[in-house]
């Protein structure tokens, strides 16, 4: 599939098949997130990829809103980065997750972004507990990493061609 196919195409899907994703599948999706440029060429960006149904349900907690469907997917990429390598290691770690899920769409899967650095559990108390200490309790998440977001994904459940957004691009691009 040619790169303007994969981006007409890409939606994000929320409803998953049940179905495991081959790990060869998943190797090749992994490879080509960590593909992505980086500031300075620090390599800042790691990966975590759980498939473990009881993790999966524990994450699909981590926030009130937004991250309940996760349960329903048969793998969630957790996407970190090292702090220290670069002030800019969240950039790196946005690039990676792009590319990742470009990828997914290229080998005929669905995906999420889960926003997750910087997100309270409980929407109504913003200062309470984060997703990512969440996480941290549960997972084995390095100390010198952040993390970005999560990504899920997996065979869509969704019959037939979804609906496209109405893109109007009016005052969005200006050239000069």
């Amino acid at each position: 599939m040619e790169l303007k196919e994969i981006l007409k195409k890409r939606r994000s899907t929320r409803k998953f098949l049940s179905d495991a994703v081959e790990q060869e599948k998943l190797q090749r999706i992994v490879d080509m997130a960590l593909t992505a440029p980086s500031s300075r060429n620090t390599r800042s960006t790691r990966l975590m990829v759980v498939t473990d149904k009881s993790l999966l349900e524990k994450m699909s907690g981590m926030r009130d809103y937004g991250s309940a469907f996760m349960v329903g997917a048969p793998v969630v990429v957790l996407v970190m980065g090292v702090k220290d390598a670069t002030d800019l290691w969240e950039i790196n770690c946005a690039i990676s997750a792009t590319y990742l899920q470009l990828a997914v769409e290229a080998e005929g899967l669905g995906s999420c972004w889960v926003h997750v650095g910087g997100r309270p559990r409980l929407k109504d108390e913003p200062q309470g507990e984060q997703a990512e200490d969440y996480l941290r309790t549960f997972l084995p998440i390095p100390e010198e990493c952040g993390v970005v977001c999560a990504v899920a994904l997996g065979y869509s459940g969704y019959d037939g061609e979804r609906a496209k957004p109405i893109l109007n691009n009016d005052g969005m691009v200006r050239y000069l």
